[in-house]
């Protein structure tokens, strides 16, 4: 705090009438809020144009006062783009900022703006605008990351690669395979942000501090002006809630779970002791002490910015849990996290789709691991099933086979058919058709399969869903 506000408390000429002294000094500070709530007044302009627009057509404001409010609202638009604007925390929060401001410019009409509304409902909807916009530009994003993603898989669709359960090699899979996964949970987070933008897109305008206004206002004109799909019917609920922000954070924090375990895979794959991708340069950092070193950084850090997300979540449902209606201060702790929220996944996604596409694919490494590790002990199971074998049968003789494998050093594939009989008479030479990775992927030929035939299809298949 500077030594000039210590010794210098101010009223605060919007609301001070009721009070005879100084607000102290650092209470000024401690309950301001427009060191992060500019972020909205973009929103927070085009909330008050509707607003007065609706005031003019309902008579409550001339047509000459709209316009000179609007007028002096797009120039104030001008100087925060411009820079010129001068915040002060004495006026406490963007609102009254830029109310104050526009009282300045314009004279006695502009403290007629605020006719009819609350800083209660006012803030409640410009949250609601602000994240309106965040959710379509991260909607863009995921879409961004999608595409590249199902580039990949159809670049990768013959690519062999081990799959994994327990991180240990369970059976043969290819990467465009492996792609589509990633692809498949990123379609789910996109649905979520779109589900949650319905209720994101209801309009608390007009609730006032908590009751409503005695004003002739005309709520559906102002929804329709700023692109509201409903309104918020009960005026408690409409400035008090803040539910629509938790359901953000929430599939905020599904996104960034789903980016962790990208994140975490991507970093093994990296390592020396996989070998499968190479990330490119620009998204890696390097060693101050190691030359060798190229560390994956920007995987780690979104796998580190997971937990930041998701205590961002928990931190807005703990604001909530022991409010009682109506509006209450607690509600001004809402905004920085859900502020970071957004600004973390959307340079969160911003970076996988930057990245995504230029990685370097290791084909040989990949099947070279999966080569080791039996990964095709489940494809000889099954040809024995397919010769009469119980399948339970058949898991003990693949079992002991896979034992003496282990005991020789040599994979499946690499064992004789005379090798082979000794464990069931009933394999015969065709055995060596289902033994090889080929053979393995493509045998899974069907809807959600691994075959190369079936990434195609279902490349094809998310590149339509993502260009409806």
């Amino acid at each position: 705090m500077s030594e000039q506000s210590k010794n210098k408390p101010t009223q605060n000429s919007q609301w001070g009438g009721r009070f005879s002294e100084a607000t102290d000094a650092f209470v000024q500070e401690f309950t301001a809020s427009v060191d992060f709530d500019q972020i909205m007044a973009d929103q927070d302009i085009n909330g008050s144009i509707a607003h007065a627009t609706m005031l003019a057509h309902v008579g409550v404001l001339t047509a000459a006062e709209k316009d000179t409010i609007i007028d002096g609202l797009e120039a104030i638009r001008e100087e925060i783009h411009n820079g010129e604007f001068e915040w002060s925390v004495a006026l406490e929060d963007v609102h009254m900022n830029i109310e104050a401001r526009l009282t300045q410019r314009i004279g006695i009409t502009g403290k007629k703006l605020h006719t009819g509304r609350s800083r209660n409902d006012q803030v409640a909807t410009d949250i609601r605008l602000y994240l309106r916009d965040a959710v379509d530009h991260i909607l863009s994003e995921i879409k961004r990351l999608q595409s590249g993603l199902i580039d990949l898989a159809e670049r990768e669709a013959d690519t062999i690669m081990p799959g994994f359960t327990h991180l240990q090699t369970a059976q043969p899979v290819t990467f465009g395979h492996h792609m589509l996964a990633w692809n498949e949970m990123l379609f789910r987070d996109y649905e979520r942000l779109q589900d949650c933008r319905k209720r994101i897109n209801r309009m608390p305008l007009g609730s006032a501090a908590l009751a409503g206004t005695t004003y002739p206002i005309d709520r559906a004109m102002t929804a329709q002006l700023l692109g509201f799909d409903g309104i918020c019917e009960n005026s408690l609920d409409g400035v008090s809630d803040r539910d629509f922000a938790i359901e953000f954070c929430a599939a905020s924090s599904l996104i960034m779970t789903h980016l962790s375990r990208f994140s975490e895979e991507l970093v093994l794959w990296a390592s020396a002791q996989f070998n499968f991708v190479d990330l490119p340069d620009r998204f890696c950092t390097g060693s101050s002490i190691m030359p060798q070193k190229k560390n994956p950084d920007v995987p780690e850090l979104v796998r580190g910015k997971t937990g930041r997300v998701t205590g961002h979540l928990i931190s807005l449902l703990t604001l909530m849990k022991s409010q009682c209606l109506a509006y209450n201060k607690d509600n001004q702790e809402d905004k920085e996290p859900l502020f970071d929220t957004v600004q973390t996944i959307s340079n969160c996604l911003r970076a996988y789709a930057d990245m995504m596409p230029a990685i370097e694919v290791k084909k040989d490494n990949m099947r070279d691991a999966a080569r080791r590790g039996f990964s095709t002990a489940t494809d000889l199971a099954d040809y024995l099933v397919k010769k009469g074998v119980p399948f339970r049968d058949s898991h003990e003789i693949v079992g002991k086979a896979v034992a003496y494998g282990v005991a020789q050093v040599k994979d499946l594939s690499e064992m004789s058919l005379q090798e082979l009989r000794q464990f069931s008479d009933m394999i015969s030479e065709d055995v060596f058709d289902v033994l090889t990775l080929e053979g393995s992927v493509n045998a899974r030929n069907h809807l959600g399969g691994t075959a190369p035939s079936q990434v195609r299809a279902a490349a094809g298949r998310a590149r339509t869903k993502l260009q409806s």
